[in-house]
């Protein structure tokens, strides 16, 4: 059986391999985008920002934030199939993002 601390250190670790995979698809941008991007009241700020940014500067920066705060993790995540959408028909294949968040997916909605 897993400890709290185990379920820590992996996300921690699937937070990274995400950051290598949207850097790798040249998905990783050097500045945030405006803040009012970040106003949106719709899921994954579909409206305001396009799925990579979202993952970037709203999802692994919060997670972040939580790990360094040794806040609690969240007890669901479903961003995988965000993503699948996200890249259909899209010339990148962002599969192995997609097996990443399939993961972070698990590990934060095991218990």
């Amino acid at each position: 059986m897993s400890t709290p601390d185990d379920q820590l250190g992996q996300v921690a670790d699937s937070l990274l391999r995400i950051e290598m995979e949207l850097r790798r698809l040249g998905l990783w941008e050097a500045e945030s985008p405006p803040d009012e991007a970040f106003q949106s009241t719709q899921p994954f700020c579909i409206d305001t920002l396009e799925f990579p940014q979202w993952l970037q500067f709203v999802f692994v920066a919060r997670m972040k934030v939580i790990i360094e705060s040794d806040h609690s993790l969240p007890a669901t995540s479903g961003i995988a199939p965000m993503a699948e959408e996200h890249f259909r028909g899209r010339p990148e294949s962002g599969n192995a993002l997609v097996r990443e968040l399939e993961e972070i997916d698990r590990l934060l909605s095991s218990e």
